[in-house]
């Protein structure tokens, strides 16, 4: 099978490596608090080099658009013993979708 021409990928190493060690800190220091942010990091840098059929995707949320409802989230992960973020991952995955768009 030959290379896909509807989709392509142009980022490098360089810029992933950064965004994902600044995600991670973000992450680690504010112990889980600031997640949102780390997300609209890593979605941002990955919809901006995405691009389908000759169109570049552009992810559109903000950290204070899922910050209530992971402060919600993470309490009850917490409660349960991590057993709720069975449920929560979707939901963040559900979120990204619903906020990802064509440039």
């Amino acid at each position: 099978m030959g290379k896909s021409k509807s989709f392509q990928f142009d980022g490098g190493a360089g810029t992933y490596l950064g965004t994902a060690i600044l995600a991670l800190l973000v992450t680690v220091f504010t112990l889980g608090i600031c997640y949102p942010y780390a997300v609209v990091l890593r979605n941002r840098w990955r919809t901006g080099h995405t691009i389908i059929d000759g169109r570049r995707l552009v992810f559109r949320g903000s950290a204070v658009g899922l910050f209530g409802n992971w402060l919600k989230w993470l309490f009850l992960s917490i409660i349960t013993i991590g057993i709720y973020l069975f449920w929560v991952m979707p939901r963040v995955n559900k979120w990204v979708v619903e906020n990802t768009d064509w440039e």
